[in-house]
């Protein structure tokens, strides 16, 4: 016989923590007296990309300025006590690169029996922003079917092209002319080494086991830093507790390498001024969606440089193939490294301004759809 919990026993039950990280709004927990912030939910921590526990001990003024409109909206609440329901302009520059201001719906009320406020808002163009998400995802898919038959209607040429040049330089009487089938040959070689670099995501075996992403951090700062031994620095925060998931490590590990060791040749110039600095930060978010699928749990990447930044007129294609912000750039590490992480379900965003470039990775914990899509993959 079934039991039908009582109305006590729910309530029992019942975790206001919990309750709070379904919400879609964004919600914070204020101490009246101090306006820090005592808690975070789950989408203040993705409006942010901020981990919860690098609110504690933050102020207001920490994520949204030292004056505007909200505080206008905010002293009216102190003052008067009165629950505020406005739409409001939040100061939100100094945390997110993305963008300056948020026009967003703010909530201020009184939590009784306590010396504390909450503060919920969402982003009223919110909308766009999803739309923004999609297009790129569908941009990059299409990459990839773009990339992947593209090689194969070169590949093949390419051969021919390398057999004729071979026969031709064993039948040349005069080896003055050898120089150029040499030159041939060697082109050929490099386009084909293009290629296969083009094709490396559909022809790579997967290796699916459990990844501790902080290993994946640490094996990709190594290799850096032994290649870039003097004028680099390589932070890390990491959040410790994170759980492993299931994934390809050797994937994971190139498309982060991708991003680092390209972040570490653009910082030229200021490794030879001893002052480079690459950061990696790591988080979980929860109840996010990525290509209109709804996670649980998502792991966050962050890898930011104090670089130049990316030019304006290229930061929109940097996924493309061949888009290279370098002269000897090949145009391939991002373009293979949103693939790697797409692999995962995932996705890569960045976002740039002089002196700070910021790369998102996000993966969603989603062990049995990995092995799903990577049994699929492998047996076409």
């Amino acid at each position: 016989m079934r039991m039908i919990p009582t109305r006590a026993a729910s309530a029992a039950l019942f975790n206001p923590q919990e309750a709070l990280d379904q919400m879609p709004n964004s919600v914070l927990i204020i101490d009246k007296s101090t306006l820090e912030v005592l808690y975070a939910n789950t989408a203040a921590e993705v409006f942010f990309k901020l981990s919860r526990k690098s609110f504690v001990g933050c102020e207001l003024r920490d994520l949204f300025g030292n004056d505007g409109p909200f505080y206008e909206s905010l002293e009216l609440f102190q003052r008067t006590g009165i629950t505020q329901r406005v739409d409001v302009l939040l100061d939100i520059g100094s945390l997110r690169l993305d963008q300056k201001e948020c026009l967003a719906y703010l909530i201020l009320s009184n939590l009784e029996g306590a010396d504390l406020f909450l503060m919920e808002w969402f982003e009223i163009d919110q909308r766009n922003k999803s739309a923004r998400e999609e297009r790129l995802m569908m941009q990059a898919r299409a990459n990839k079917d773009l990339m992947r038959n593209l090689a194969h209607e070169i590949k093949n040429p390419l051969g021919g092209i390398k057999g004729a040049a071979q026969l031709l330089d064993y039948e040349l009487p005069d080896p003055s002319l050898k120089e150029y089938t040499k030159v041939m040959i060697k082109e050929v070689d490099r386009l084909q080494l293009l290629v296969e670099r083009l094709l490396a995501p559909q022809k790579k075996q997967k290796q699916v086991s459990e990844v501790n992403i902080h290993e994946v951090l640490e094996r990709v700062r190594s290799v850096v830093l032994a290649e870039f031994p003097k004028g680099l620095q390589i932070t890390r925060f990491y959040d410790v507790s994170m759980p492993d998931f299931i994934g390809d490590k050797e994937l994971l590990i190139q498309a982060v390498l991708n991003i680092v060791h390209n972040a570490a040749q653009i910082l030229e110039d200021r490794i030879k001024d001893g002052d480079a600095l690459i950061e990696l930060q790591t988080s979980i978010s929860r109840n996010i969606t990525i290509a209109k699928k709804r996670f649980k749990l998502a792991l966050n990447i962050l890898i930011i440089d104090n670089g130049p930044g990316i030019p304006p007129e290229i930061i929109d294609h940097v996924f493309l193939p061949l888009v290279s912000g370098r002269a000897s750039g090949s145009g391939l590490g991002l373009t293979l490294a949103q693939s790697f992480v797409q692999m995962h379900g995932g996705f890569i965003s960045v976002e740039s301004v002089p002196g700070k470039t910021e790369f998102h990775i996000q993966i969603p914990y989603t062990s049995a759809d990995f092995i799903t899509s990577i049994d699929s993959r492998s047996s076409q």
